[in-house]
């Protein structure tokens, strides 16, 4: 087994996922082979491995980090939120099969096997796993068979770093607090805390250091400044759609998305929210679709129908319908092409009660949710403009109809998606598909008046994890972690 420091929160959005991330970066570079782990994740935000699994955005962030392609053994138990029915269960990258909470809770004895299956398989090809928890080891009460904090730490025998966030206040109280509430054995297991998304003075910390030593005997690691790079890297959790950007500039392209309760793989709006005259504005349900808007722009799901019934009870079909008679442009991506077309049916009730829902009829599709999940990288052409895109299609469902003879791509010869004979409603199964710098300046230039794109994302994003790398490197005392771990510093140059 190789070396391992486990980061655990104390709470949700602490900052676990970019400290992992960024310590990953920051370790490759000093020349160790590092790979990300996280035993239990929930997000409806996933990516597509090479081998057609799927695991959280964030743990195939944190694999770039490392420089290598993402792994569904990097997160083997992901659990997906899909309304009435609660979450569907993906293990190993496949889909296992859905449970509601309560259910969940008893099965998780059964996949702490699978989850230490994983865990060996990244620890025989690394130097060190960086292995995030998930919410926070305090949750006392679900602590029986726990899988994602400290009953992974104790059975796969793992140091622990507690992370903290400064930014939400009340930060003593967090650690002292989760410190209280852990046993004898997992206190022990605790080897010092972060502090993370610290703003101003840090020399006003200094004395809250003593008292948290003094109440809990914990060393601190770090006190990490806000991070403002953080939001050019893709996010994981959809409360960060609450922060995305407003309008940058005046007469910026305004693109108009409605806030689905499921809403699902959201970073595909990250690459136009980096652009610097794109404003994306993220409608809340009981507002109005902006009548300014450019482009009304349907997200993916991880409930399509249940979605579809709740984008009409707000009545964002009539301003979607209503923007299409004005001459805007609308676009569905995954689910959101779904429900663009007549009709989604589900006959065998995957995501939900067996039935069927009209869709907004915009494209002249029907989509059936049945068979297996398709799950795999693509690359290819925007017929429209021949302009080169890649991505990866996660979906359930089979969509056909007349306006699937104007595919919106070609995908290696294989047609995918629809559009109107004007071309100004369009959808297709492929995420990723802004992130492709040469599509998202054509596509954006039909709205411009001959501008060109303002931002290449990818590199956006690596200068970003090395900057990142170098922020942590400044404000964490890495060797310390190091030696937690099991790492000398001389080992690790």
């Amino acid at each position: 087994m190789s070396a391992a420091l486990m980061l655990q929160g104390t709470g949700s959005d602490v900052g676990k996922s970019l400290l992992v991330a960024g310590l990953a970066r920051a370790l490759t570079r000093r020349g160790l082979t590092v790979r990300p782990f996280k035993p239990q994740n929930m997000s409806n935000n996933a990516a597509v491995t090479p081998d057609g699994g799927e695991i959280g955005r964030a743990q195939a962030l944190q694999a770039r980090a490392c420089g290598v392609a993402p792994s569904v053994h990097m997160n083997p138990v992901l659990l997906k939120p899909q309304g009435e029915i609660g979450a569907q269960i993906v293990l190993q990258g496949k889909v296992h099969g859905n449970a509601a909470a309560r259910d969940y809770h008893k099965l998780k004895p059964e996949l702490i096997a699978s989850v230490l299956d994983s865990y060996r398989r990244l620890s025989a090809e690394a130097d060190l796993v960086l292995v995030e928890g998930a919410g926070s080891p305090a949750e006392v009460n679900l602590r029986a068979g726990d899988i994602a904090n400290m009953g992974f730490a104790e059975a796969a025998d793992v140091p622990v770093v507690l992370v903290a966030d400064i930014d939400r206040g009340g930060v003593l109280a967090s650690l002292v607090g989760t410190h209280a509430l852990l046993e004898p054995s997992e206190q022990a297991r605790l080897h010092g805390y972060i502090v993370n998304k610290f703003r101003g003075d840090q020399s006003l910390f200094d004395p809250a250091i003593e008292i948290i030593g003094k109440r809990t005997s914990l060393d601190c690691h770090g006190v990490v400044p806000w991070f403002e790079g953080a939001r050019h890297l893709p996010a994981e959790d959809a409360m960060a759609l609450e922060t995305l950007p407003e309008d940058t500039q005046p007469g910026a392209i305004r693109i108009a998305v409605p806030r689905l309760g499921r809403i699902a793989n959201f970073d595909d709006l990250d690459p136009l929210a980096a652009e610097p005259d794109v404003a994306v504005i993220l409608v809340q349900p009981g507002e109005p679709i902006p009548l300014d808007a450019d482009v009304i722009l349907l997200p993916g799901s991880k409930a399509t129908r249940a979605d579809l019934t709740a984008l009409c009870a707000e009545g964002w079909d009539i301003d979607v319908k209503a923007h299409v008679r004005r001459g805007g442009i609308v676009m569905g991506l995954c689910a959101g092409y779904q429900m663009l077309g007549q009709q989604v049916s589900d006959p065998d009730a995957i995501e939900g009660p067996a039935g069927e829902t009209s869709g907004l009829g915009l494209l002249d599709v029907n989509t059936v949710l049945a068979g297996d999940k398709t799950l795999s990288d693509a690359s290819g052409t925007d017929i429209a403009t021949g302009a080169a895109v890649h991505g990866y299609e996660m979906h359930i469902g089979c969509t056909e109809g007349p306006d699937t003879a104007r595919p919106m791509l070609d995908l290696s010869g294989q047609k995918d998606g629809a559009t109107t004979p004007d071309g100004r409603v369009m959808g297709c199964y492929l995420h990723g598909l802004f992130a492709s710098d040469a599509y998202r300046a054509a596509f954006l230039d039909r709205i411009r008046s001959g501008r060109t794109a303002g931002a290449a994302y990818e590199a956006r994003v690596e200068a970003t994890l090395d900057d990142l790398a170098d922020h942590l490197e400044q404000h964490v005392a890495i060797n310390r972690l190091l030696a937690i771990a099991g790492i000398t510093s001389e080992s690790s140059r």
